[in-house]
């Protein structure tokens, strides 16, 4: 059940109409990365997850993101409502309002029409809640954009707000993937993975191939090098040596 109260989840107080900044907003409000692409995401992975507490999470997140919606809407009618006065109406004039009307649209800031493909759920909890953390990274990088360029310190509240939110949310599917043991496990399903797993394969000529990080390095991971393994004449296939790093000290 969905109970409406008409005010919105955090303050929302446009002090500069903008339409140009307006048609911006709208990549969160019928965008991929969008609070509508969020909130039917998060509802509808809810009922892949027999974790009940994982299930509320999910559909608590997804009713917050209804509300961002919200929040976002009115956004973009102050902008563009307002902005219809005066001497902004030939800013009005040069977006897409001009031709659809004041207020929100479920288009993108290009007036792409929302996809019901924006939905990321794949019937799987761990592979679901990995999805989240990117997407809310996604969503985080538009608001953190859109802060940049608001006109004035009102629109800058409402959004610093929303941009938190994508941060406490993605913490929260971390902790989530935490409490199953799969927030370090690559692995999500049944896959018994072939020899392999650890191996680095370099495929890099020249300086940069002895680069090393944690994530090619022993003792997690050994090299095999296919690059000299080809250049010998041995092809790029198994038979291919590892190439052990140094032992750290």
């Amino acid at each position: 059940m969905f109970i409406h109260r008409p005010d919105p989840i955090h303050q929302v107080r446009v002090d500069t109409p903008d339409p140009i900044f307006a048609e911006k907003l709208l990549e969160q409000f019928g965008g991929a990365t969008g609070e509508l692409s969020a909130a039917l995401t998060y509802f509808t992975q809810s009922f892949h997850c027999e974790d009940q507490g994982i299930r509320d999470m999910l559909q608590n997140i997804a009713t917050e993101e209804f509300g961002h919606l919200e929040m976002v809407a009115m956004m973009v009618e102050q902008h563009t409502k307002r902005a219809r006065q005066g001497a902004q109406e030939k800013a009005f004039n040069s977006t897409l309002f001009a031709m659809k009307g004041y207020g929100p649209h479920l288009v993108d800031s290009k007036g792409t029409t929302w996809d019901a493909r924006y939905v990321n759920e794949g019937a799987h909890i761990v592979r679901d809640l990995r999805a989240d953390i990117a997407a809310e990274a996604g969503a985080l990088a538009t608001y953190e954009a859109l802060i940049r360029i608001a006109p004035d310190e009102g629109s800058r509240e409402a959004l610093r707000h929303l941009a938190t939110r994508e941060v406490a949310h993605a913490r929260m599917f971390m902790k989530a993937l935490e409490s199953m043991n799969k927030l370090d496990d690559p692995l999500f399903g049944d896959l018994q993975p072939d020899d392999t797993v650890d191996v680095w394969f370099n495929l890099t000529m020249g300086p940069e191939a002895d680069r090393r990080g944690p994530w090619n390095s022993e003792p997690e991971f050994h090299t095999r090098d296919l690059v000299s393994a080809a250049q010998r004449g041995g092809g790029a296939g198994a038979q291919a040596g590892v190439r052990h790093s140094p032992a750290k000290k």
